[in-house]
């Protein structure tokens, strides 16, 4: 009676063990995928922030190139103008500069030109009229001036490009020059006006920051977790992902050098006494911990929707890499700081013009002393500078190295000298870094001048150019680097 009455129990018990031992059989493979998406969650944030330091060193170098390297580059082009007839120079279709130093000069004038324009706008009026504006509107007025940052730099790349382009073009007749003066100005008053705009957003952000409540502060930085619902639900590819990555390293550094104009004005209008940046100091780490917070929820999520793994950041890391290493090389055709610009859609000229006018107004320079300390400061920042390079060299290496991609460094077109000159109109499809074209038969060439042979070089990749799909194939925006350095 005994055992017929545990008879049933005893079956349940059994086929239930057996059920579980089914079940736990079959859904080994998705529960460990399970697990391996959280480890995946809980890794992102460590390489999403190796590549955020590796991109903001690059924003860092292409940004100090600006005050350090570019002046002496443009020095030099402006000697070899003067000297040129103490050597008995011959106009015999020699070039009066390199390429590269016409590029040199034009940004040196923009700069002198913008920053000339820029005395003209009153920081003070503009700060006082923000700072009558009410809560929601500057709240507006902020979200409005961060959409028009992303589409002016969108649009500035291309108008620069083309300024350079058209400089440095390979040119029949002498009157071809004269289409360089409107791409000029048009680049004089697209940095003019970008200047201005980010000089407004520094502005609305002074205002917050002394704003007595802080509610403005608290409002704006809300608004970096609005970013994660527009970004965390929708269908992310790698690609996308990368061009999202290189946004977020550029958003990030130009925050940075807000919050450094920021703190500046403010020092002065406490004549820089010490204790008033400490009041400062909260302010500023609530800013810098709500970007990184937002990037690091943002990017987890993205990754687990879209199951895309962890390592993925190391293959932007190596294409980030990949393009320092490609314009050191001898045969580059674009200067460093202009593939750190397409690539990441950071224009350093815009916000260097704006913090050079706010430190002259903020810093006065006078007597013997104060210029020997500006020129002490330089050559610390030229020290930085170098130092800064030759580390990001040495990452770089380790990491296209770990990438496997050493070949693809020294992958070069095959240059003919007929190709100079073809599918001039397609100038501003060319990409700044060679493709390697189908091969074709050797013909024999006559021997070329550095110059003309980059020439040679860039006119091949417009007639050669392979469909984009690798990371290292993709840029941000348009590029016209055909022969720029």
């Amino acid at each position: 009676t005994l055992v017929l009455s545990l008879y049933p129990s005893l079956t349940r018990f059994i086929g239930a063990e057996l059920t579980r031992g089914y079940f736990l059989e079959h859904n080994e493979a998705k529960y460990t995928e399970r697990r391996e998406r959280v480890y995946t969650f809980l890794r992102i944030p460590k390489e999403l922030e190796k590549l955020m330091t590796f991109g903001f060193f690059l924003c860092v170098d292409a940004f100090l190139y600006v005050f350090t390297l570019l002046p002496l580059r443009v020095l030099l082009a402006v000697l070899r103008l003067l000297t040129l007839p103490c050597c008995g120079f011959r106009l015999d279709g020699s070039r009066l500069l390199q390429p590269a130093q016409v590029c040199d000069v034009l940004k040196g004038l923009i700069m002198v030109l913008c920053f000339s324009m820029m005395h003209y706008v009153d920081y003070s009026m503009i700060y006082h009229q923000i700072r009558g504006q009410s809560v929601i509107k500057l709240y507006i007025i902020y979200n409005m001036l961060e959409v028009a940052d992303r589409l002016f730099s969108s649009f500035g790349q291309d108008i620069l490009d083309a300024l350079y382009w058209t400089a440095t073009e390979p040119k029949e007749r002498k009157r071809d020059s004269i289409g360089v003066i409107p791409h000029f100005f048009m680049a004089v008053f697209y940095v003019f006006l970008h200047a201005i705009l980010i000089m407004v957003q520094a502005s609305t952000l002074n205002v917050a920051f002394n704003s007595h409540n802080k509610s403005l502060l608290t409002i704006m930085m809300s608004n970096n977790f609005v970013e994660i619902k527009g970004s965390v639900f929708k269908k992310f590819e790698k690609n996308n992902l990368f061009q999202m990555s290189n946004s977020d390293i550029k958003e990030r550094f130009t925050s940075y050098v807000l919050l450094l104009i920021v703190c500046l004005r403010n020092m002065e209008q406490f004549a820089w006494k010490p204790d008033h940046l400490w009041v400062l100091f909260p302010d500023v780490f609530m800013v810098v911990t709500s970007e990184v917070a937002v990037d690091f929820i943002k990017h987890a999520f993205i990754t687990k929707f879209n199951d895309i793994t962890a390592d993925v950041y190391s293959e932007y890391r190596a294409s980030l890499a990949f393009d320092l290493l490609s314009s050191r090389q001898k045969n580059a055709c674009t200067d460093y700081s202009d593939s750190v610009a397409r690539r990441m859609g950071f224009i350093p000229l815009p916000l260097a013009v704006l913090l050079i006018r706010v430190v002259m107004s903020s810093i006065k320079v006078q007597g013997a002393l104060s210029y020997t300390c500006v020129f002490l400061f330089y050559l610390g920042l030229v020290t930085l500078k170098v130092l800064n390079s030759i580390v990001l060299l040495g990452k770089s290496c380790v990491y296209v190295k770990r990438a496997n991609m050493e070949d693809k460094l020294f992958e070069r077109p095959s240059t003919t000298p007929s190709s100079s000159g073809k599918n001039p109109n397609k100038a501003d499809q060319a990409t700044s870094r060679p493709s390697t074209p189908p091969p074709e038969p050797e013909q024999p060439a006559p021997s070329l001048s550095k110059e003309e042979e980059c020439e040679v070089q860039g006119a091949s990749d417009l007639k050669h150019r392979t469909p984009k799909k690798d990371l290292l194939e993709i840029d941000r925006f348009t590029i016209c680097g055909n022969r720029i350095d």
